[in-house]
Formats: structure tokens, C-alpha cells, sequence
């Protein structure tokens, strides 16, 4: 298993394929290495997806980041940790938490940072292929 240090696992609104003004943030410090997947069920929150950790063979599809420079790791990630909702006021529950997970490749697996949901996703719809990306294009079909 390689280093986990200076890598990101992907799967909402910081895809390349979104086009979302994040990504620019992120193409900025990180570069793209190669798409994965990651345990876990995904959750159409209405604004943006949720991704719950998972021991069912539930993957979520997203991209694998490296860090460009790894001294300005820490810098981005806190700005990440920003966008994501994690810095809250006091009393206030973070929206996500960031902890490693495996990432699984075409090639093997690695460990990387990922951005799990921290809130209640009962009623909510599941993306059962898991892939965010694949759903919008099918919502917006219909």
C-alpha cells in the first residue's frame, strides 16, 4: 500500500467532470492521478451528495488527488476542510469529517483523505451505482 500522506479521494462537486468553481481550487494544489472507488453508499442530499462509510460492497466513484508540493499540504486541506463545511460556530455540528480510507485502483489499492457525511440520510435517495457524476446527467435527462 503506498503513502497516504498528500492524497485526496473525490466523489461531488470537486470532480473534474463537474465544472464547479471548487475544482479550479483543487486542480490548483493537487493533480490528478487516476479515477478509483471508495467503500461506502452515496446519498442525494438535495444540494450536494453525502457519502457514508460502508463494510457492504457498496463503492462510491470519484478521483484520487495528489498534492503538487507537499509543503502546502496542510494550507490546502484546511482550505478543503473550509469549503466542506468542517470549521462550524460553537454548538454547531460539522456537515462533513475528514478521515484516511482505502481507495481502490484499477491497479491495487492506496490510502487517501476523503470527505465522509456527519449527518442523518434516512429518507434520503440512495445513488445506488455510486457515481454522482452518472446520477446528475440521469436527473437532468429526466
Amino acid at each position: 500500500m503506498e503513502q497516504s500522506s498528500g492524497q485526496i479521494f473525490v466523489y461531488g462537486s470537486l470532480r473534474s467532470g463537474f465544472h464547479h468553481p471548487a475544482y479550479e481550487y483543487i486542480s490548483r494544489y493537487f493533480s490528478l492521478i487516476t479515477d478509483g472507488k471508495i467503500k461506502g453508499s452515496l446519498y442525494d442530499m438535495g444540494e450536494y451528495p453525502a457519502a457514508i462509510p460502508t463494510e457492504a460492497e457498496n463503492y462510491i466513484i470519484g478521483e484520487l488527488y495528489m498534492i503538487k508540493h507537499p509543503d502546502e499540504f496542510s494550507w490546502a486541506m484546511a482550505q478543503l476542510d473550509d469549503y466542506e463545511g468542517l470549521n462550524t460556530e460553537n454548538g454547531e455540528s460539522p456537515l462533513f469529517k475528514r478521515e484516511i480510507t482505502t481507495v481502490h485502483l484499477a491497479n491495487g489499492t492506496t490510502e487517501a483523505w476523503v470527505y465522509w457525511f456527519n449527518g442523518e440520510v434516512a429518507g434520503k435517495q440512495l445513488i445506488s451505482h455510486g457515481d454522482v457524476l452518472l446520477y446528475m446527467h440521469q436527473k437532468n435527462q429526466i
